[in-house]
């Protein structure tokens, strides 16, 4: 089964990772676009996602991956520090099956107005309105 695990490193990280939308099949994913990147901040110890190979890749067969670390060239990545916790396949967040659960390392609650204001890039991924709006039944 897939789980997390500790940082590659052996320590807590907090800072800044660009991410990339993977899959939309989500009702959480309805306001972005297959391909759009987001700048947003990790803090944790225990963030590498790991499964056995058969599982990734029905994950991603599936749609079932929904983020991504990316480089600066937009690239998947296992390298630091752009993934930075080491997390196979550079997997950030997965939906369920369904895709009304969604899991992932990145906060991306810690943005709005006045925040972070010396980093440049999309930082909303329009997460909780998407959610919100579906599970209101609009």
């Amino acid at each position: 089964d897939p789980t997390l695990t500790f940082n590659t490193i052996g320590r807590h990280l907090s800072q800044m990772v660009t991410t990339r939308v993977s899959s939309v099949k989500s009702p959480w994913l309805a306001n972005v676009e297959l391909g759009d990147e987001h700048i947003i901040p990790i803090s944790h110890g225990e963030g590498r996602f790991v499964a056995p190979k058969e599982v990734l890749d029905q994950l991603i067969d599936n749609g079932q991956v929904a983020f991504q670390y990316v480089d600066p060239d937009g690239n998947v990545t296992m390298e630091s520090p752009y993934n930075p916790n080491g997390s196979m396949y550079g997997i950030e967040g997965i939906v369920s099956e369904d895709g009304r659960v969604l899991g992932k390392m990145g906060h991306s609650e810690r943005q709005g107005e006045n925040r972070d204001l010396n980093i440049y890039g999309e930082m909303d991924q329009k997460l909780f309105e998407a959610g919100v709006k579906y599970f209101k039944g609009e």
